[in-house]
């Protein structure tokens, strides 16, 4: 019988090693990239490309926002809640699988690579509540984990050290892979400062909140958020993702940054204009001393 499987793909090398190692041993690969409001499927494009395989793209944006505001295992050192994540992107590939007939399901996780999510008990929880204990493949660190649909395994990569995957990447001719990184903005320490804030004032906040506060210098006062353009490329953006509540400024007789004051209260508009009035000329160095802004 040869089997068939979905590998859980991010491009990173890990997850291009446990495609190989599926190869080697006669495998149909099919890599699954999700994507969300939070990461992109971007580096995982180039790394199908350079194995020489047709990636699978799924949104789960919604999805996977629901759980970022509630999640059940909770957050890592800023606000990723990493095995709540892991869980459902697990789910939503078993949906996949059971619907189209594949066997199994396989990651590039590797026991103690990430303190949070790839411990032995966290990969214990994901096998139990997704409800494929035994159907999901981690193929790096398979000696070391309970036998899986295809056995025992053969390697038995453990910790954060990356010697054996660099001479995995060798025997396997991978020349181009990306280096270790997290492709989750949810684990970077300013921008969870920035989503949590956001959270405890506007619970409901959607893509457009989400997107907005990754598209310049953050700043927030009582119930404002301030967003100050740091170059041409996000000085676009801000006019994509203004509301028709936001305060949009920009310098008209004085090079300087574009401003959007967003309020998520009920904070005055006369209030928002100063606010927005007061970054952008904090931010523009020759400003001049008539300064006139387009608002």
């Amino acid at each position: 019988m040869k089997y068939k499987c979905l590998v859980l793909f991010s491009g990173g090398l890990d997850s291009m090693l446990a495609v190989k190692i599926l190869q080697e041993n006669g495998i149909d690969v099919v890599p699954l990239c999700f994507e969300s409001f939070f990461f992109s499927s971007k580096q995982a494009k180039k790394s199908a490309q350079e194995l020489g395989v047709k990636l699978r793209v799924e949104d789960i944006s919604i999805e996977h926002l629901k759980v970022i505001k509630k999640p059940k295992y909770g957050r890592g050192k800023s606000f990723n809640p990493c095995i709540d994540c892991h869980l459902m992107m697990i789910k939503e590939a078993g949906k996949i699988m059971k619907k189209e007939g594949f066997d199994f399901i396989a990651t590039g996780e590797v026991l103690g690579q990430r303190p949070m999510s790839q411990n032995a008990n966290a990969l214990k929880i994901i096998d139990k509540w997704s409800g494929l204990d035994g159907l999901i493949v981690r193929p790096l660190s398979a000696k070391l984990l309970p036998p899986t649909i295809l056995g025992s395994g053969k390697y038995s990569i453990s910790g954060k050290s990356r010697e054996m995957q660099l001479k995995l990447a060798k025997k396997f001719k991978i020349k181009n892979y990306p280096s270790p990184a997290g492709g989750c903005i949810l684990t970077d320490i300013n921008y969870g400062k920035n989503i949590k804030r956001l959270m405890d004032i506007y619970p409901s906040f959607g893509e457009n909140d989400i997107l907005i506060l990754r598209a310049g210098r953050i700043f927030w006062e009582k119930d404002l958020l301030i967003v100050v353009a740091r170059n041409e490329k996000e000085c676009k953006e801000l006019q994509t993702l203004k509301k028709k509540q936001d305060v949009f400024l920009e310098p008209d007789n004085f090079p300087g940054p574009t401003v959007i004051v967003r309020r998520y209260k009920k904070s005055p508009r006369e209030e928002m204009i100063d606010c927005g009035v007061k970054y952008i000329l904090r931010y523009s160095k020759n400003a001049g001393e008539n300064p006139r802004i387009k608002i």
